[in-house]
């Protein structure tokens, strides 16, 4: 019975804050369509959260109607003059005065049509960099010298690094920068205790501590098996398939000989150890060299016995940030549709709705740092998605829109009927899709 409650508790949970983080972007996604036609002299009558039957609506005095529907799976903004919610066919608006048609989305100049529709996918994007700024300002960056934060609960016995220590020297080799920390204590693996030299106040002190390799969890991946086994940050693993590992790049080579079979893990946390068997699950990875490889993972990162202390950013500095995650989130995703269409990784790289309800619960338990941050990794997908030429999505409009600039008529009425059959049978297939990968895909 209490399995059951979890169980029930935890999809509430998971759908509870999917619909959030949907909610929220699809508000975005919508307000961004409704503000630049507002902007471009296109009346909005209806501005919906949700589908379906209202809960709740209000009338501004511009005469638009805010509501929320009973569906919260999606949203809409419906012009004036549109036939429905998503309309792109011709509407009629020959019992219109000249004024009157200025104001509907048929009746708007093209410019203010392709502003109007490209707004929505453009707000996106928008979102997604200032919730990467933020992030950056609100947690900083590491600092140049590698620099103690907060420490880690170790099972380590004597004297060691403290919060605020500045790491000098290990072993007595000079590190300077975090790079070259790496890269000298990369060269010490073997020895499992090693000698700092740090400077703490005004004393430059040598005290002792455990390697910064040690196989410490320094985060745990959304959707792994890690997250379903309750692996938590900052725990420390002892062995991995009965084998005592000293170094957390031993797990790799472990799992991957298992090929999918359960792997046991010892794990020590807080004082306490306990056992856990894991099934690793196959996932697509970056090979370092522009491609893509597939491996058994477990779905741990790698952390050290100490978190690196952080300093503030600037705004110019959090702008920068921001645009080179965006910029290499966007390759990475056109990269990783480009390999799946050719074959060379897995469709099971693709999730549908289920695997973003489960994204979105996972990401809310780890924290409201993991939580923003797959908000903006969701919201410049689906603003990604929306471009796509697809009829009944904003790049299928945008199409129309070409075509008519070029062409200087619209296309016609039976071309756009098929063509929004075609496009909505597409988007309904690779909304099925999606479903198929989340239920046959672990």
């Amino acid at each position: 019975m209490e399995a059951v409650v979890a169980a029930l508790g935890g999809t509430v949970w998971t759908v509870a804050f999917f619909v959030l983080a949907l909610s929220v972007i699809v508000f975005v996604h919508e307000y961004g369509h409704y503000i630049v036609g507002r902007w471009s002299g296109i009346h909005s009558e209806v501005f919906s959260i949700g589908f379906g039957p209202v809960l709740f609506s209000r009338t501004d005095r511009r005469g638009t109607r805010w509501q929320v529907a009973a569906i919260p799976f999606g949203g809409y903004v419906k012009f004036l003059g549109d036939a429905d919610a998503s309309s792109v066919r011709k509407t009629d608006v020959s019992g219109l005065s000249v004024e009157e048609r200025r104001h509907t989305m048929a009746g708007a100049p093209l410019w203010a049509r392709t502003a109007t529709v490209a707004a929505g996918p453009v707000f996106n994007f928008i979102l997604t960099f200032i919730l990467l700024a933020g992030l950056s300002l609100a947690l900083g960056v590491p600092r140049e010298e590698p620099t103690v934060g907060a420490m880690r609960a170790f099972p380590f016995e004597g004297p060691s690094l403290q919060e605020g220590d500045v790491i000098r020297a290990v072993e007595g080799q000079p590190t300077p920068d975090w790079k070259t920390f790496a890269d000298v204590t990369d060269t010490l693996k073997g020895k499992m205790t090693l000698a700092y030299t740090v400077q703490r106040g005004d004393e430059e002190l040598v005290v002792s501590g455990p390697h910064p390799q040690a196989p410490v969890v320094g985060d745990v991946q959304l959707r792994s098996a890690a997250m379903d086994a309750g692996i938590q940050e900052g725990d420390i693993i002892l062995k991995v398939g009965g084998q005592d590992v000293r170094y957390f790049d031993e797990l790799p080579d472990i799992v991957a000989a298992s090929k999918g079979e359960p792997v046991a893990l010892t794990i020590w946390r807080a004082g306490k150890t306990f056992d856990l068997s894991l099934s690793p699950r196959i996932r697509t990875v970056d090979d370092g060299n522009g491609g893509f490889a597939e491996r058994y993972l477990l779905g741990l990162y790698s952390g050290m016995f100490f978190e690196p202390a952080t300093r503030t950013v600037g705004p110019w500095e959090a702008v920068t940030n921001a645009a080179g995650s965006m910029w290499a989130m966007t390759t990475t995703t056109f990269s990783g549709l480009w390999h799946m269409i050719q074959g060379a990784i897995s469709s099971c790289n693709l999730s549908g709705a289920i695997g973003m309800a489960e994204v979105a619960g996972d990401a809310a338990r780890n924290g409201a740092e993991s939580f923003v941050g797959m908000l903006a990794i969701l919201s410049l997908g689906v603003g990604i998605l929306n471009l796509f030429p697809i009829p009944v999505l904003d790049g299928g409009h945008l199409v129309f829109y070409a075509y008519e600039a070029v062409t200087r008529r619209q296309p016609s009425e039976r071309a756009l009927r098929v063509l929004m059959t075609v496009g909505l049978s597409l988007v309904l297939s690779i909304m099925i899709f999606g479903l198929s990968r989340d239920l046959l895909c672990q």
